[in-house]
């Protein structure tokens, strides 16, 4: 017979008025005090069954007031984690003693705003890119995330730049297309604005870089005018550009669910995402604050002329024709059409090979025996 059985039994007996109290509260070897308790309770709605021993109310439980600010700013930003979500709300309510960030996420998890994420096998973070970047404005690193449609049909091509030490997103732009002039006009707008860069970091495809020798570009020339050093990635290896792609990830979960009605409200999307995660989002990568508070303008002023590319006195110099060729000796060598009427430097290795320079950067070897370009060896 079970303990709830007993206690039945007790009652049904004492019912009969066959036994007193203490007889029955002897036989059952319980107290006075627990027999009149079931009695009490049988004739109630809460039963004789086991109540719940917790307290009414945990000492350190989270006051609701605090837990309704916590899943307010979470509706807002879906993406944000535990600790951003504390940070955020501390520095407005410094006195308020908010809880653990595991106090938060058991939080979350129990209104069912927790996100579940696909495990995937960890790799090694590819870091040597970086390794060398201290400093707001040595490297930026520019990209197109991946296109997609409005609920109008319209395509979405959305160009973001960021400073990478700092996390700062200086654009984030759609673009009718993806060529050359609209995309330069991007960047010397945010040359204006910030100032210029060391290095910019991007993928091998246009209007970036092209098939041409080292990989040349319109675009790119354009930056090494400025005295820019184009960086990319190796094909097919996105994780040398992490930092931007982990952010290509959260603009994507904030600004595209649900798909924007038109190609204008998609920007609004965008521009309000800018402000937030450049001015409110505290970033874990830098200690938790804004990539606002560790940003700062470049030095270096974007000038009110484009520069042409100087050589040095003892450099030879030959201006590229509009086949992208130029003239050596009677003879003409084709080294790119992106080159079309810019002046190229060369400069006397040994004998018969030259290294070729536009503005101050190598970017071929010249063998003036065989007249022939050849591509430099990779680093």
């Amino acid at each position: 017979m079970c303990v709830l059985e007993q206690r039945k039994k007790f009652v049904r007996e004492y019912e009969t008025g066959d036994w007193t109290m203490s007889e029955l509260c002897r036989i059952y070897e319980i107290s006075r005090e627990s027999g009149y308790k079931w009695i009490h309770r049988s004739q109630g709605s809460d039963g004789l069954e086991d109540r719940s021993r917790a307290p009414a109310r945990h000492p350190n439980q989270t006051e609701r007031s605090i837990e309704e600010q916590l899943l307010g700013l979470r509706r807002q930003h879906p993406s944000w984690g535990p600790r951003k979500l504390l940070i955020r709300l501390a520095a407005k309510q410094p006195k308020v003693p908010w809880p653990a960030a595991s106090t938060v996420g058991a939080l979350l998890k129990r209104e069912g705003l927790a996100i579940p994420r696909r495990k995937v096998r960890k790799i090694p973070l590819y870091t040597h890119p970086f390794e060398q970047v201290s400093a707001p404005n040595e490297l930026w690193c520019a990209d197109f995330k991946g296109w997609f449609r409005t609920l109008d049909h319209q395509r979405i091509d959305p160009l973001t730049i960021t400073d990478t030490v700092s996390r700062y997103l200086l654009r984030c732009q759609v673009v009718e297309k993806t060529n050359t002039a609209q995309v330069q006009a991007i960047f010397e707008a945010a040359f204006r604005e910030y100032g210029l860069p060391a290095a910019i970091r991007t993928d091998n495809g246009p209007p970036f870089a092209s098939k041409a020798i080292a990989g040349l570009s319109l675009l790119s020339l354009f930056w090494m005018k400025l005295g820019i050093v184009p960086e990319r990635i190796a094909p097919g290896h996105p994780e040398q550009n992490g930092r931007h792609e982990r952010m290509h990830r959260t603009l994507k979960a904030e600004t595209t669910r649900p798909p924007a009605a038109h190609r204008r409200a998609q920007q609004e999307s965008f521009d309000r995402f800018q402000l937030i995660f450049n001015q409110q989002r505290p970033h874990q990568a830098l200690a938790m604050k804004t990539p606002a508070s560790c940003y700062a303008r470049s030095p270096r002023p974007y000038p009110a002329k484009l520069p042409e590319p100087e050589y040095p006195s003892g450099l030879e110099v030959r201006r590229v024709r509009a086949s992208g060729q130029f003239k050596w000796k009677g003879h003409n060598v084709f080294i790119s059409e992106a080159l079309r009427q810019e002046p190229i430097g060369f400069e006397l290795i040994e004998n018969d090979h030259w290294l070729v320079y536009f503005a101050s950067f190598p970017i071929a070897l010249f063998d003036s025996y065989e007249r022939a370009i050849h591509p430099l060896a990779a680093a």
